[in-house]
């Protein structure tokens, strides 16, 4: 007969059959292992060989540079001015009548040279004048005769007289007052006709110099006294320019009465014309005693000789209009320095610098003259040294940089194949 069956236990029942003990065993066992496997895991995390962590290699990066080089620099002042005359005058007449004649061409604009005749007064009454004193003339001289041979007579009369007489009686006795009265009559009468010739050449008005008619008042028929103005000219061998320059600048100008005996050249364009075109050349005359109102700037004026280009020589070269602004070009005192580029100045005056390790250095020069293009410098650099001329985004002292066709690797050391571009321009602001 086969053994009972016996039923299997549950969960709950062998856990009282197991006791306290034994079931803490059972549950902490699994804890136990998870624990000790854990800590394996971060002791093998730890003690694992670990490679060195290698900086990134530096980015050279690629830039254009120019070359210092240092040489004697001209300095060139831009300038604005506006051209004056050099001498303008209103015309009067010396002599009162009417204007019975002008000259074809009197107008404004028109040019004349020097003793043209611009205006005919009508002569008619100073004729008159002239045969009037040419007639006193002669019964003057005539008068002066007859007095000469009563004193002849005088004079004989004396001498046979034959006896001594006061010296203030002789002189009346011998006519001498007489004689003086009718010298004096002649010498009065030569005065006058002298001053009726002049009158009537008066009538014809001329030019007083080579000049330009600027305005013209009278025309034929018009009755003109002394006071009467008939033109206004300007002369045309010579016009000013006053430009106007800031003070601090005026060191480099050489300027007559000031500093040299002669003026600094200066070059004039017409403001509204091409500056590449061609221009008229004059000189620093003087410096005016005031500045300009309204910027504060010193002026000084130039002077342009032949000013509406009527010479041979001149022909090709715009002339100058009076009133016109023009733009100026003064070239002053030599330096040496280095002329570069206002673009290539970085935070007022510092460039930066391509060293001979090809690292960026950031350097401060001394400008000694500031055009509106380009700084003479004269402190700070020197022969040779590369100027960094390209936009860097980010620089600071010692960014690695290397030039075009130059090798990555060869960065920091120096370049196999440069290109090197060397500043030769002129310095022309």
């Amino acid at each position: 007969m086969s053994p009972p069956h016996k039923s299997p236990l549950s969960v709950e029942e062998t856990s009282r059959r197991l006791g306290p003990g034994r079931r803490a065993w059972r549950l902490a066992l699994p804890l136990l292992v998870m624990g000790l496997g854990i800590g394996g895991a971060v002791w093998l995390i730890r003690t694992a060989p670990q490679a060195p962590r290698q900086p990134p290699a530096p980015v050279a990066r690629l830039v254009e540079v120019v070359e210092v080089r240092f040489g004697p620099q001209q300095v060139r002042i831009p300038a604005l001015g506006l051209v004056l005359p050099a001498r303008e005058v209103t015309l009067y007449p010396r002599v009162a009548g009417e204007v019975v004649a002008i000259h074809d061409q009197f107008l404004p604009g028109s040019r004349f040279a020097a003793g043209e005749v611009l205006v005919q007064i009508d002569p008619s009454d100073f004729r008159l004048a002239v045969a009037q004193r040419e007639s006193e003339l002669v019964q003057a001289r005539s008068a002066l005769a007859l007095e000469q041979g009563q004193q002849a007579v005088a004079r004989q009369e004396y001498e046979l007289l034959g006896r001594e007489i006061p010296e203030a009686d002789r002189d009346l006795v011998l006519r001498r007052p007489q004689l003086e009265q009718a010298r004096a009559r002649v010498q009065a009468a030569e005065a006058a006709l002298e001053q009726a010739r002049l009158n009537l050449e008066r009538t014809s008005v001329r030019a007083p110099f080579a000049c330009t008619v600027r305005a013209r008042m009278v025309n034929v028929g018009s009755q003109v006294t002394p006071a009467t103005p008939l033109a206004t000219l300007a002369g045309a061998e010579e016009y000013w320019v006053e430009a106007t320059v800031p003070v601090d600048q005026l060191e480099w100008l050489w300027i007559p009465g000031r500093n040299s005996p002669t003026g600094s050249v200066a070059r004039i364009w017409r403001a509204a014309g091409s500056r590449d075109g061609a221009a008229r050349v004059g000189t620093v005359l003087r410096l005016l005693p005031d500045l300009e109102k309204d910027g504060r700037l010193a002026r000084v004026l130039v002077s342009v000789m032949d000013p509406l280009a009527l010479q041979a020589q001149h022909t090709a070269l715009p002339p100058l209009l009076l009133g016109d602004a023009v733009r100026l070009e003064l070239e002053g005192r030599t330096v040496e320095a280095a002329a570069l580029d206002r673009r290539w100045f970085r935070d007022g005056d510092q460039v930066w610098i391509m060293n001979e390790r090809n690292e960026l250095e950031i350097r401060p020069v001394q400008v000694a003259f500031r055009a509106p293009e380009v700084l003479l410098v004269t402190g700070g650099l020197r022969p040779g040294e590369r100027i960094v001329i390209s936009e860097l985004p980010a620089a600071v002292p010692g960014l690695p940089l290397r030039l075009a066709n130059a090798p990555q690797s060869d960065a920091r050391g120096q370049a196999t194949a440069s290109v090197v571009r060397v500043d030769s321009r002129e310095h022309r602001p």
